[in-house]
């Protein structure tokens, strides 16, 4: 999984706006604190869905590049882009039995799957759901 870094900015009264210097004219908007990341990967999603693959740059280059950013209150944050592939992959995992029965019950209380309850429930905490 790649992740790319956003550039957070907030002024007073405004909702908190993203851009992610690896990607110019991507970006995205939040309205409280703990919507920042959510925004960030569903902007990443709708830009590859068009763009041709842009390989991350570390944060000490992303850093230096937006440094009067960061300087005047700025913040980076990590934003993983999740990109689904058709491509089924069969895995071993362990779990507690309680944990197991209580992940059954909801996946049939869902109409899903146990692995389509694991893939959802994963995906939403990768994308930063709560």
């Amino acid at each position: 999984m790649k992740t790319y870094l956003a550039l957070v900015h907030k002024d007073p009264d405004s909702a908190y706006g993203l851009t992610f210097p690896d990607l110019p004219g991507c970006f995205a908007a939040a309205d409280r604190q703990d919507d920042i990341l959510r925004a960030g990967v569903e902007a990443l999603e709708l830009w590859f869905e068009d763009a041709a693959p842009v390989p991350p740059r570390g944060p000490e280059a992303i850093a230096a590049e937006v440094a009067d950013d960061l300087a005047t209150g700025a913040f980076l944050i990590a934003v993983p882009l999740v990109q689904p592939s058709s491509r089924q992959k069969r895995v071993n995992i362990s779990l507690d039995a309680g944990t197991l029965d209580a992940i059954d019950t909801a996946a049939e209380g869902l109409g899903l799957t146990r692995s389509g309850f694991l893939t959802m429930a994963a995906l939403n905490e990768i994308r930063g759901g709560h």
